[in-house]
């Protein structure tokens, strides 16, 4: 079925997309909502649609009127401040995990960039990076957002590195980049007509789980067991109850390792000089990418992951404003 069609058959159905059951998962409901039928394909596609435009911003029409900037739109905002998070994902940093005991630059757009994402891809092939990245972002928001297909032919099970932390600890992303990285999936989840209640747990499930500095072991992939998930590891993000710290030390800022990528992001430690990239092209790891295994430290103590369990810090105003444009 044609995505535009499904997205005019949501668009005329109004408020009764808003109607989903308790004992029903958001990706199930929004798949049957969207696609009509809720099976293993049309759930990967709608992960599709929805990671795509978080990353790259509105490109399918018509929406619902909701704009998503994308992150990686150099030139994005969060609580009025300039947020650019394009230099984690072209090389510009030194940020990515690759297994040794500090980053490197690697290229994430290496497989046609936004072009290939606009066809409803995830990259113009299937060895790059940037091919990678996507079909585990889908994987893993697949997981997150309680798709009963995951695992079926046509939307294979999330098979990437087990903790967020190991992933992305050379990036020691702050509040205001988390903070903009959420509220993307948020917008990009509105512009489907995908409702209030239903966005809030979504943004309140990532906050609970990423935005918390030393949070203990969590499960989110149920093969995957228990690991560490904190994303937000700059000093400013706020401590986790529990914190265990010592298992998930933290880090010194990424090098620049290519200024003109870096477009003046570059988070140098003082004193330090300008890294040349290696091996042509490279970006950063996000949710997928990196190096595997768990920090290693004092043992901690560990739980399955509630959705919607805590709000998510800093991100009431983000809900608040999609509240009131949705009531418009």
């Amino acid at each position: 079925m044609r995505f535009n069609t499904a997205l005019l058959a949501v668009t005329a159905a109004g408020t009764a997309v808003a109607d989903r059951p308790a004992n029903e998962s958001i990706c199930d409901y929004y798949t049957t909502a969207l696609l009509k039928e809720n099976n293993a394909t049309n759930q990967y596609t709608l992960l599709t649609l929805l990671v795509n435009t978080a990353v790259i911003g509105n490109y399918t029409q018509p929406n619902v009127g909701v704009m998503v900037p994308g992150i990686l739109n150099p030139n994005g905002t969060y609580n009025n401040t300039k947020v650019n998070l394009v230099p984690y994902f072209d090389g510009g940093l030194a940020s990515t995990n690759d297994g040794g005991n500090m980053g490197v630059a690697k290229n994430f757009l290496d497989g046609g960039g936004a072009a290939p994402l606009m066809k409803n891809m995830p990259a113009d092939d299937t060895t790059s990076n940037q091919y990678k990245l996507l079909t585990h972002l889908y994987q893993f928001f697949g997981s997150l957002l309680g798709c009963s297909e995951v695992g079926m032919t046509g939307f294979a099970a999330y098979a990437g590195d087990a903790s967020m932390y190991e992933v992305h600890k050379f990036m020691v992303l702050d509040p205001l980049q988390m903070g903009y990285f959420i509220e993307q999936v948020a917008l990009s989840a509105a512009s489907f007509g995908v409702a209030t209640s239903d966005i809030e747990a979504v943004g309140q499930a990532l906050g609970s789980l990423f935005n918390y500095r030393c949070a203990p072991k969590t499960t989110v992939i149920k093969a995957q067991g228990p690991q560490y998930q904190s994303v937000c590891t700059d000093e400013s993000c706020p401590l986790a109850d529990n914190a265990t710290c010592a298992a998930q030390p933290s880090m010194s800022q990424p090098l620049v390792a290519n200024a003109t990528l870096a477009d003046g992001e570059g988070r140098m430690p003082s004193g330090s000089a300008t890294m040349s990239m290696s091996g042509g092209s490279t970006g950063t790891a996000t949710m997928s990418g990196g190096a595997s295994g768990t920090a290693s430290g004092a043992s901690s103590p560990s739980s399955t992951f509630n959705a919607a369990s805590h709000a998510a810090p800093g991100l009431t105003g983000v809900f608040a404003a999609l509240v009131a444009f949705l009531a418009l």
